[in-house]
């Protein structure tokens, strides 16, 4: 059977798996479509909750960036990974004792306001909306080439698949869909790292091939990859840093503090029975997101070194001068692999010097000697330009493993997207049709109008979203990453305000939710344009790019966090602190005995 017939079948069957698991599991009441009905198992619950942190920017971006980056790729293991640890062990189990359903419903209880709920509305759509572009983003990268459409086409299917199965079954559907899709994808990541680990390092356990010798060699893969990729000009693979050390510091605290202020994962604590199971399930998904997180390193060194051994077949196992006349492959001679790829446009070559061969190396470089080399050569500019998205779905392409495991590797990407996207509609459907229209416009709607309102809100945000996506402001580890970052300088102070101190009012937190909010979009749409359309950035009134210190778009949450908590704490002082009543409430919630099932639906 050829590639792309298994391919078909692979990525159908999954669909099929999902939309069939959607009409099985469909939520009769405002209940189920919410929280599931409040009784998932811990195990299961732990399932769904990585597959739904493990998006897009996890399978297929993340590993690609590491590749790119190298050592300096590490921040958004630390930044999501820490991050989760910091939600499962400060923020989930008192949301879950609360006992509300969404994090608008929360802030509007806790801070005694409906106004607080609505500012909290505005943030989370926001956050939630940017995130799902990088969700778009890849599923155009996924479709467009296993199903050998263009990315816009491959974003239109994907919203057609997410809309069936978010909207028909909401979070009770959505929830056993997300445990087969981790099931998917993990499959999908792991597998072909094997096969590669053990292809180039004899060693079937990713994470141990990563320090191991390569086959045939004494020397361990990595040494062998700084000394190849320095060869070329780029920056050493195991200890080059994102930016400067400040930057990469304030970048994974914005990636931390986003993923603990995130509602959709939020949301997933409370579809279990009580607070213990709350704990339990953020143990076990921290598990399986372990499972993904450890391999990522090395299926990421792994890619770059089986790209740079594809355009330079000597020099990688043998040390074969990368400079020589003959050392690199005629275009003409290109695997397979690469002329998928480049029909897809996220792989493109251009023969600058006319040698007919492929030249792939830094030409940014400031190293002298590789410069003079370069100019001996007669290379006229790096000829190679690879889309950092598609190093995890190319790898077991560029490894040659069997039409089967490339099949599954392009359901896992889709099933990673897929889930996330998901989520975050399920948050967005909430907030609109709980917190904004039965809690504030329409109190006295009934049941079944809510769940009305909760799909066709869910329909609307499908529709932004795809449009948005086809014109991402960056890849969709980049997208996803200004996500986090809304998600820190908004919602993250306000809980963690609303959780440890009894004396912020709803004075202080409105004000920190707006000024955080205010301050990220304002160094975020000036470097990436209003609302992330081209050709709106304002650049100069910032002073130019990363003006504050150095400090990247997508780095800047952390600062709008700690804006947000000045501002917060600012104007708590000069106004009345909260009552009695609600003071007594925060300090019930902190003391971590009892809970009652999540109420609030009804």
């Amino acid at each position: 059977m050829d590639l792309q017939t298994t391919i078909y079948i692979g990525v159908g069957l999954s669909f099929a798996l999902y939309v069939g698991i959607a009409l099985w599991a469909r939520a009769g009441s405002t209940h189920e479509f919410y929280a599931a009905g409040g009784n998932v198992h811990p195990v299961t619950n732990g399932m769904a909750t990585a597959a739904d942190w493990m998006s897009a920017a996890s399978f297929i971006s993340m590993a690609g960036l590491i590749s790119n980056m190298g050592y300096g790729g590490g921040l958004f293991l630390m930044g999501w990974t820490g991050g989760y640890v910091l939600l499962a062990m400060l923020l989930a189990p008192y949301l879950r004792k609360f006992g509300k359903f969404t994090v608008p419903q929360f802030i509007g209880d806790r801070f005694y306001s409906k106004s607080a709920s609505t500012v909290a509305v505005l943030c989370l759509l926001v956050a939630s909306l940017t995130y799902i572009i990088g969700q778009m983003t890849g599923v155009g990268v996924a479709f467009s080439r296993f199903l050998g459409v263009s990315s816009e086409v491959g974003i239109y299917v994907g919203m057609g698949i997410v809309f069936m199965y978010a909207v028909f079954g909401g979070m009770k559907g959505i929830t056993y869909t997300q445990v087969a899709q981790y099931i998917v994808l993990i499959l999908a990541y792991t597998v072909p790292a094997i096969f590669i680990s053990l292809q180039l390092t004899g060693n079937a356990i990713p994470q141990l091939g990563l320090g191991s010798n390569l086959v045939g060699q004494d020397l361990p893969m990595l040494a062998k990859l700084d000394q190849v990729v320095t060869d070329l000009g780029f920056g050493k693979y195991t200890t080059t840093t994102a930016g400067s050390t400040l930057n990469m510091f304030v970048y994974t605290m914005s990636l931390m503090i986003g993923t603990a202020g995130l509602p959709h994962v939020i949301m997933r604590f409370f579809t279990v029975p009580s607070v213990k199971a709350a704990r339990s399930s953020a143990g076990w998904a921290l598990v399986f997101i372990a499972i993904l997180y450890t391999t990522a390193p090395a299926v990421a060194a792994m890619a770059k070194t089986n790209l740079i051994r594809t355009v330079t077949p000597g020099v990688v196992m043998s040390n074969a001068d990368p400079y020589a006349a003959d050392s690199n492959i005629l275009y003409e001679e290109r695997p397979d692999w690469m002329k998928r790829w480049e029909k897809t446009g996220l792989l493109k070559f251009e023969d600058k010097n006319g040698d007919g061969r492929i030249q792939y190396y830094n030409d940014k470089t400031k190293n002298d000697a590789v410069k003079a080399k370069v100019e001996a050569a007669g290379w006229k500019g790096n000829e190679l330009d690879v889309n950092a998205d598609i190093i995890v779905l190319a790898n077991p392409e560029i490894a040659l493993l069997p039409n089967w495991v490339i099949a599954l590797v392009a359901a896992g990407g889709l099933a990673a997207a897929l889930s996330t996207a998901a989520g975050l509609l399920m948050a967005i459907s909430s907030a609109v049709s709980h917190d904004l229209i039965k809690n504030v416009f329409v109190p006295d709607i009934s049941e079944k109008g809510e769940l009305l309102a909760g799909k066709v809100s869910m329909a609307v945000a499908i529709v932004v979203a795809g449009y948005l996506g086809l014109n991402p402001p960056g890849f969709a580890a980049g997208t996803v990453a200004l996500a986090f970052g809304i998600a820190a300088s908004s919602l993250f102070p306000a809980i963690m305000m609303g959780i440890f101190s009894k004396k912020m009012n709803k004075e202080g937190a409105m004000a920190g939710m707006l000024a955080g909010l205010f301050v990220t979009l304002f160094y975020v749409f000036a470097h990436k344009g209003i609302f992330f359309i081209k050709g709106t950035e304002y650049l100069g009134v910032i002073g130019g790019a990363n003006s504050f210190f150095g400090i990247t778009p997508e780095a800047f949450g952390a600062i709008g966090a700690l804006v947000n908590f000045a501002v917060a704490f600012a104007v708590d002082k000069v106004t009345k602190e909260p009552p009695e009543h609600i003071q007594a409430m925060v300090e019930a919630v902190r003391i971590p005995r009892g809970s009652g099932r999540v109420h609030g639906a009804h």
